[in-house]
Order: structure tokens, then sequence, then C-alpha cells
């Protein structure tokens, strides 16, 4: 037996001890989690910045700060979810009483990504501890340091005999998925995700597949255009635009598009100053791989505002492009890069249909003060999620389930939706001995099929 499947072989017997199941022992574990947070958090921003160069500002708002609140709702919350739900009993199963009991899965699996390395591992283990689970878990070996942070403090505070991390690589990765687990939770690209499923369908395990895909944000002329800019640039090169669900490309209305993209210019340079190189709050590139992938995508458009690169720090300048060819690798890719495309549209028709002819988006933005558009966009498109007048602020909401439909994902979590995401919801009768109706019993007679007719 290799070290990986003792790891498994380990959880699922701590599993079936039924300690995990206890809200002491669930609500213990998230205690311990936060304390581990609050007490650590200097180590975790140190390292979010040696791998992508992030402010601890920027480390505090998208990682840490994201997950301590996720983890103050699920404890507000958790007994209540816990408690079986009692539902509508029918007569031809009277006397009697429904429930619905969620039950956690057992043993979990959970791959993170390397963009937010810290949110993306953390978030998805609250839902699975809340839910009273194990957990094998997975960092990223592209972030290094955050996924050496995560391995060293987690079993220092956390239950190891429920929750364990495993480091590596490819291999690491293939040797997990040939394990058989109670649920997979996939935070990364398509091409992985197909692996990840295509591993789970032979243990028949459920998955969750939080992928991406280009978001789009639709731009009308009656919004604030300067606000829109700002909020787009915000949500665009936040983490250097290595970001799941930051607006990818822009349909902005033709006749707003000089006002937008000099919108865009303004919001940079008040963001980054006139050298986004020399801004100690602009983050980098996380490989030279994915550096040379968007530095190449450039090549797509006109070059709006920015565009230079450095190789030796993976940077690359906040840019925008115009006169952008739809059939350019720039709109055929996902960008997960400071590149934004910018292209027009005559009507709002327009827009939708050049939406709807590509794979659904994990995220879609629009910005118009139009009630009447606002519903026929909401109506007439589908994406996992959808912020008006703003742009990746619907992940502040923790009640509002967060995934992808279709290409961008399965399944979703965030407060409620990772409870029930990691629980099994058991459907249980309780009937009466009271009294036993001898209609359903044979022999059966004319009478007896009026009766059934009155009451089915």
């Amino acid at each position: 037996m290799t070290q990986i499947s003792q790891t498994v072989s380990d959880l699922r017997a701590t599993f079936n001890t039924g300690k995990t199941r206890a809200v002491d022992w669930r609500r213990a574990q998230l205690h311990r989690l936060k304390a581990m947070i609050e007490e650590n958090e200097g180590a975790i921003l140190d390292a979010l910045h040696a791998d992508l160069g992030k402010s601890a500002f920027e480390g505090r708002l998208t990682e840490t700060g994201t997950v301590l609140s996720e983890i103050d709702h699920v404890l507000r919350h958790l007994k209540g979810w816990m408690r079986p739900a009692r539902v509508w009993t029918p007569i031809t199963a009277q006397p009697g009483r429904s429930m619905i009991r969620p039950e956690p899965l057992g043993v979990v699996l959970i791959i993170a990504p390397w963009n937010y390395p810290f949110n993306l591992m953390i978030t998805p283990l609250i839902g699975a501890i809340a839910a009273g689970n194990c957990a094998v878990l997975k960092p990223s070996e592209i972030s290094a340091h955050t996924s050496r942070v995560i391995a060293r403090l987690i079993p220092d505070y956390l239950d190891a005999d429920a929750i364990r991390v495993v480091e590596g690589a490819a291999e690491t990765a293939k040797e997990l998925l040939d394990q058989r687990f109670d649920h997979i939770f996939y935070t990364g690209g398509e091409t992985v995700g197909r692996i990840v499923m295509t591993a789970a369908a032979e243990h028949l395990t459920p998955v969750t597949l939080e992928l991406g895909g280009k978001s789009p944000a639709i731009v009308h002329d009656d919004c604030d255009l300067a606000l829109a800019a700002r909020r787009v640039a915000w949500g665009k090169f936040l983490n250097a635009g290595q970001t799941c669900i930051a607006p990818d490309y822009v349909l902005v209305q033709e006749k707003a598009a000089g006002a937008f993209v000099a919108g865009l210019k303004s919001a940079i340079t008040e963001f980054f100053g006139p050298d986004p190189k020399a801004s100690p709050d602009y983050p980098r590139l996380v490989s030279d791989k994915h550096f040379a992938r968007v530095r190449d995508l450039i090549a797509g458009g006109e070059i709006a505002a920015g565009g230079d690169s450095d190789a030796d720090t993976r940077y690359i300048a906040p840019t925008v492009l115009t006169g952008v060819d739809p059939q350019s690798p720039v709109m055929r890719e996902e960008i997960f890069g400071p590149v934004l495309a910018v292209l027009t549209y005559r009507t709002i028709e327009e827009a939708i249909s050049f939406v709807n002819a590509r794979p659904k988006p994990l995220a879609l933005y629009l910005f118009s003060n139009s009630q009447a558009m606002r519903e026929k966009v909401l109506d007439e498109t589908s994406s996992g999620g959808v912020c008006i007048n703003d742009v990746v602020m619907h992940l502040a909401v923790p009640e509002l389930p967060f995934g992808g439909v279709g290409i961008s994902g399965m399944g979703a979590y965030h407060g409620r939706a990772s409870f029930d995401t990691f629980s099994h919801r058991k459907s249980v009768l309780v009937k009466s001995e009271w009294f036993d109706v001898p209609l359903r019993y044979a022999p059966f007679s004319e009478t007896k099929m009026k009766w059934l007719r009155r009451l089915m």
C-alpha cells in the first residue's frame, strides 16, 4: 500500500468511527481553522507575495479575509443547517412524517489551483468540515510557497486523523485520483477538469468542477461610464488578471467606446501610477510558462494602454486592446492575465448573440441602468453567476451559490451551498403503527379501486 492509499484508508477508518459527525467536532475544527489564519496571517501573506507578488492588502482582501468571513458565516448557521428539515407527507403515506436529514459523504478530495492558492484550498475545506467529512487536501505545486505553508500549518491546528495535506505535482495528483473518494472538489482549468471527471467515473464518484471560461462584461451607454471603467479595471487587473471570474473581454456600446476606454486608462493610472511595474500593489504572473502564453495574446489587437512586459520579473503591464478580431487567440482562449479585449456592439441583441455564440461563462457582467435591459440579459443569456453594475463582487455574498454551468463547471459552493455540496440529503419517512391502511393490500376489489382513484 502506497503512502497516499494508506492516507485515504486512515481517513476512512476515522470517518467510520463517527467522530466527524458530531457538531462539537465540526465547530471545534472551524474555530481551530480560524485561529490558524489569525495567528499565522503574516506567513500566509508572505507566501502569497512570494508566489504571485500580491500585496498584503490584496492578500487580505481576496484570500485570508474572505476565508475568515466564510468561517464566521458557517459557524453562525451550522446548527440550523444540520437540523432535519420536515417536508409534506401525502395522504397515501399517512399516518407518518417525512424529513430530509443531511449526512456527511465520507472522505473527500479537494484539489486547489495556484491563482488564489489559500482561499481556493481552504474555502471548500470549510464546507467539508461543516458537513462532517474527512478530507485530503492537494494544494497546487505551482504556488509552492503557499503550498508549503498550508502543509505546515494544517497538521498543527486541525485533527490529523481527519484532515491531511498531500503535496506534489502531476504524478501525485494522478495517484490521488486513482483512489476511491466520496466526493472530489476540483478548481482549475477545463483540460484537467476532464481528467478529474474521467478518473472519478471509474469509482462513480460525484464531482464539483469549478472551472473558468471567458467571462464577458456588457457596457451599455446608459450607465455611468467612468464608474463602469473603474470597476472593470479593478476586477480585471486584480491579481494581475489571474482570476477565474475576471472580465475576460468587454462588449461596449459603440457610442460609448471612446469614453469607456479613456476611463480604463484613467483607472489604471489611478490604481498603479504612471509605471505599474514600480507599484507595490500590482502582482506578477505566476510562472514563466504562463507569462509567455499571456504575452503572446497581446498581438490579438491594437494596444490602447499598456502592452509592455519584462520576462525576468514575469511582469505584464495592465493592457487594453481595441480593434480585436473575434477569431484571434485572445478571443478564443481564456486570457487569465492582465490583458483586456474591448469590442463594440450596436444593439443589445447583437451583444447577447455574441455572448450566446460562445461557451457558457462562469460570470457575466452588465452595466446598465435600464431595468428592461437587465431583465433581457438575465432572461436571454446563461452563465454561472451575474453581477450588475459591478464585477467579481457577487462572491462577497455568502448565500449566493458560486459555480459554473456547462463548460464553466458543475456544482456550487459558498455558504449553505458548500454545506450542501459535501452532504447527502437523506430522505426519511417515519410511519406510525397506530393505524394500518388496508387499501394497499391484496385481495383487490372494485371498491378499493374507487378509493384509489379518489386518493391518487
